[in-house]
């Protein structure tokens, strides 16, 4: 059982160390011209979840608060922005409710890249 389940590790890394390696000639090709932006988005995307990280990690109240403080908002456009309730972002602030799924990649690109990026 052991040994199944090193192998499944090992070849899942492998993978990995491909979909690397193809969406590297992929962008180089993309960026000499023998590629389409169609095509390199669609090998793009079928493979980056292999090779991309698990994604953005959860943010605290506290933090998801000072994130729109820092943008000088009120929890109305906060929310509008976000499109989400306002009631929602309130929950969010204080920590009753976890973000998840499009309103947690927002949260996300808000604390890396600033408010400016989803305007």
């Amino acid at each position: 059982m052991a040994k199944t389940a090193r192998k499944a590790r090992t070849k899942k890394k492998g993978n990995r160390r491909l979909s690397r390696e193809l969406l590297e000639i992929a962008d180089d090709m993309h960026a000499s011209g023998l590629m389409t932006k169609a095509a390199h988005e669609k090998i793009t995307m079928r493979h980056m979840e292999d090779v991309a990280p698990a994604g953005p990690t959860t943010l605290t109240g506290p933090e998801i608060k000072a994130l729109r403080q820092r943008a000088n908002l009120s929890q109305a456009v906060f929310a509008r922005y976000l499109h989400l309730t306002t009631g929602y972002v309130s929950q969010l602030e204080r920590g009753a409710k976890r973000p998840t799924g499009p309103a947690l990649v927002l949260l996300d690109v808000i604390r890396r890249k600033g408010i400016e990026a989803i305007l």
